[in-house]
């Protein structure tokens, strides 16, 4: 039989050992643990002129976006909301070519502060998430809940106003991966015909008879090209995909997409697995 252990909820800020610095190294060590992707660790109390030392940045290398990360133990302030987004502000305009969110963590987030950063979001890219550290027996957990999302506003239609050609994706990425977005549109072909790509600067979508139908869209690298299929986290699906020998990366909850890292002899070696994946998608977009 199971046994049930109640764990014990502790605050780091009242801790004599566990501090700030311990839960950077957590999150450097593995960045999952804040359930935004597979991030890789850019740097860590990073050195901001005038403005002081930011905690933690992170890189997401498939959608090409910076996440600032600023952390307090204990409860969030006026001055913690600042600094977290002066920090996001000095890597926007000093970065200017990646995509950036500032990202908040802090032990206690009340109300009142979720209000303001509420206020904030829209205009500046933010996430608040809210740390426990829980104490089992003689052993410490961190869990991370994201309080207030990031805040998507307007339609795909809105969105896609930057609209690129063919030649911008060829100089981006390669003609050939490029190319395996045709080859993945031949499939949706087969099960939905009259489909065609739509060149978007910051990612190849589909549509029909002049209207964006996202439920797959594309972003092509150097030798790979990353698919994006929009479904809800099921069971099928996934059991599907661990059937497969595809590399599978962590599933986007905000966007309720699946994200597949293909070369091309994953397209030649998986095209029933992956046409069935679309159709899905398909239905579900659909429905």
């Amino acid at each position: 039989m199971t046994n049930y252990v109640k764990p014990e909820i502790i605050s780091l800020k009242n801790h004599p050992e566990l501090n700030e610095k311990w839960v950077q190294e957590k999150l450097a060590e593995d960045p999952s643990l804040l359930g935004l992707g597979d991030l890789d660790l850019k740097d860590i109390e990073r050195r901001q002129k005038s403005n002081g030392r930011l905690d933690l940045l992170f890189h997401d290398s498939i959608s090409n976006r910076r996440y600032e990360v600023e952390i307090q133990l204990g409860k969030s302030n006026e001055s913690h909301i600042i600094r977290t987004i002066e920090y996001w502000d000095y890597e926007k305009k000093k970065f200017p070519q990646y995509d950036h969110c500032a990202v908040l963590i802090a032990e206690d987030i009340t109300s009142r502060f979720l209000n303001v950063i509420s206020l904030f979001n829209g205009n500046i890219p933010i996430i608040a998430i809210q740390m426990k550290a829980l104490k089992i027996e003689n052993n410490i957990s961190l869990f991370f809940t994201t309080v207030v999302d990031e805040l998507t506003l307007g339609t795909e239609e809105e969105d896609e106003q930057e609209i690129v050609d063919r030649k911008y994706w060829e100089t981006r990425s390669t003609k050939d991966s490029v190319q395996m977005a045709d080859e993945i549109l031949n499939l949706v072909e087969e099960f939905a015909p009259g489909y065609s790509l739509k060149y978007n600067k910051h990612y190849i979508g589909i549509s029909k008879d002049g209207r964006s139908q996202n439920f797959i869209s594309f972003i092509p690298r150097k030798s790979v090209i990353v698919l994006y299929v929009k479904h809800d986290q099921n069971d099928e699906i996934q059991k599907l995909l661990d059937s497969s020998d595809l590399d599978v990366l962590t599933y986007d909850r905000q966007s309720k997409e699946y994200r597949l890292r293909l070369k091309q002899s994953d397209i030649n070696n998986n095209s029933d697995i992956l046409k069935t994946l679309m159709s899905r998608a398909f239905k579900y977009y659909m429905s």
